[in-house]
């Protein structure tokens, strides 16, 4: 756990809710969800069933948590391009770090590989699965008139080691992506802080 973080988002709590720091409530949201991926991915149901937090503060703390995760992402005063796969990391870390399911995520790249718009989630899968079609994929990026792609999910369990679906699916996204003529430059993997690149260890064609 980021100590920094954890102690930001307290700070915020107790702001939002004009609790003290030292509060019972704060206290105990803190006890019930020790780790920062807990804290991100809490429910409006689990806060109520902490005594003294009712559904209305319940709203502000889910409120609270969306604005930090924001206010965690980086902030680029032009457009971003991506030149490495730790740029495009860097890019989808902040939001895929915190997700206990799998999403497969799309950054859509102009001709100077400046990134067009926000990233977009085509598909939530289970803990262990994202069930993701080339179609969906490349409907979304003719739509944003994307010259590249990149694609990427998280591994919630921590360990970015691709799985021979994730390898075959990458295989089938760069063979649509020669027919649409809109390359896909890499295929990113997440688990918490670290990433690797399918094109980095070979298992993209070029």
């Amino acid at each position: 756990m980021n100590v920094y973080e954890m102690s930001s988002i307290k700070t915020l709590f107790t702001e939002a809710l004009a609790e003290k720091p030292d509060s019972s409530v704060v206290d105990q949201i803190f006890t019930r969800f020790p780790s920062l991926t807990e804290l991100m991915n809490v429910t409006e149901q689990e806060l109520t069933s902490i005594k003294g937090i009712g559904r209305v503060k319940a709203r502000q703390i889910i409120a609270a948590l969306q604005l930090a995760r924001r206010l965690n992402a980086p902030m680029y005063s032009h457009p971003h391009v991506v030149r490495s796969p730790k740029d495009a990391a860097n890019l989808l870390i902040p939001e895929m770090r915190y997700l206990q399911q799998e999403h497969f995520v799309v950054l859509f790249l102009n001709t100077k590989n400046h990134v067009i718009g926000q990233p977009e989630t085509i598909s939530k899968g289970s803990l262990n699965a994202a069930i993701v079609h080339p179609r969906e994929v490349f409907r979304a990026a003719i739509k944003r008139s994307a010259a590249s792609i990149v694609v990427s999910h998280n591994h919630p369990s921590g360990d970015c080691t691709p799985s021979p679906e994730d390898i075959q699916l990458t295989a089938r996204l760069v063979e649509a992506g020669n027919i649409t003529g809109i390359e896909v430059l890499d295929h990113i993997i997440v688990a918490g802080e670290q990433f690797i690149s399918l094109k980095e260890r070979g298992h993209m064609n070029s």
